[in-house]
């Protein structure tokens, strides 16, 4: 029976699909063996078996309803996966460090939609979206990256320097932002997004507010705006992104850096020469607390070169961090070099090997190993990804 059918049915059980005009049940699963070194005085190695090295696993339904006119309306719930331990991936309900996973409590909460729950509305003028979503800028890191943000070969971007606590928390010392850098680097709750319509010549786009939903009469924590603009015509694509946040960081910072914003611009392009893709990547996040700011600069240059039934994945990445309170600015240099064979339209098998070179004082380690400063690091992932 095809999956669309069995999905409808499931829907339809729970009285919530007998108007739809399509309803499908979508999903990935990816596990991936990878082992992780570190170099230096303290250093140690890890083994691990772990999801999402090539594709981010993941469970889904969407559907859609004709309303006529040329118009639609539609949903989507997307939840994340960790099938290495059946558990389900956290969400952030308020953007901002109070609405993360409790400490030791990820992924013990069950299946949520944090990967993404929205419902939209589209037309010739475009698509009006409710819900959580990727942030724009976050597009740019994952659409001009040959390894798509997952796994070892990932843009250091989202890695940083590795200080010991989060790189962009530079400017308050040890006071720690969880999440990656920022809860809206990837995706942002309670947002009202609009996307441009497509026939516009190449041009596409989108522009989204979000809310912390705090009180009129506390810090407007969590709450941000972002933009993206881009332009796709025959083989060559580029876009611009912008996004910015509202943070509060109260335990255990000074009283004068308790309160600022993150801000972050990036740019990224793609150029297909038929037997490769060559792509590039630069970022600019910028956190203000206070008196004390921290600058993250990174930047990637790669390559898909198809191969018979596979794909060649290469890249160089560098990833500087610039404060007020340090001397040298610490950074990171990563070669990544991956190959992904189809064993069919849905299955793949992949590997990735990733070195990373400290410098400056920087530690940042592959693959969850812990490196000494100005050491380097190595990583491989083994892996299977099946889709559905």
């Amino acid at each position: 029976m095809k999956k669309s059918l069995i999905a409808l049915a499931v829907m339809a059980a729970a009285g919530a699909a007998s108007a739809q005009s399509s309803v499908t049940l979508f999903g990935i699963v990816d596990a991936t063996l990878a082992w992780g070194r570190g170099n230096g005085t303290g250093s140690t190695d890890k083994f691990q078996l772990t999801n999402s090295g090539y594709n981010s696993s993941r469970l889904g339904f969407r559907g859609t309803e004709d309303l006529g006119g040329g118009m639609s309306a539609s949903f989507w719930l997307e939840a994340g996966v960790n099938n290495d331990n059946g558990t389900g991936a956290a969400t952030n309900t308020n953007n901002q460090v109070s609405g993360g996973a409790a400490a030791g409590q990820n992924g013990s909460q069950g299946l949520t939609f944090n990967r993404r729950s929205t419902v939209s509305l589209a037309g010739n003028w475009g698509e009006m979206r409710l819900g959580r979503d990727y942030t724009p800028a976050f597009w740019n890191l994952t659409v001009f990256d040959p390894f798509g943000t997952n796994g070892v070969g990932t843009s250091l971007t989202l890695n940083g320097v590795g200080l010991g606590f989060n790189p962009l928390t530079a400017a308050v010392g040890s006071v720690a932002i969880p999440s990656l850098f920022y809860p809206t680097q990837v995706r942002a709750s309670n947002s009202i997004g609009y996307f441009l319509p497509r026939n516009l010549g190449g041009f596409y786009g989108q522009a989204q507010y979000y809310s912390g939903e705090t009180a009129s009469n506390t810090p407007r924590d969590g709450k941000g705006y972002g933009a993206r603009l881009g332009y796709a015509a025959g083989p060559f694509n580029v876009a611009v992104g912008y996004g910015r946040t509202n943070l509060t960081v109260a335990a255990g910072a000074p009283a004068v850096l308790t309160s600022g914003n993150v801000r972050t611009w990036n740019i990224g392009g793609q150029w297909d020469f038929g037997v490769a893709k060559l792509l590039g990547q630069y970022s600019n996040d910028r956190l203000s607390l206070g008196g004390g700011e921290g600058t993250g600069k990174s930047w990637l240059l790669g390559a898909l070169v198809p191969v018979g039934a596979g794909e060649i994945r290469a890249s160089y990445s560098e990833y500087r961090l610039s404060s007020n309170l340090f001397g040298p600015d610490p950074r990171t240099q990563k070669f990544a070099l991956g190959y992904v064979h189809n064993l069919s339209k849905r299955t793949a098998l992949y590997t990735t090997y990733a070195y990373a070179k400290n410098r400056d004082g920087a530690n940042s380690g592959l693959n969850g190993a812990t490196t000494a400063a100005n050491e380097s690091s190595s990583g491989l992932d083994l892996g299977i990804r099946h889709s559905f």
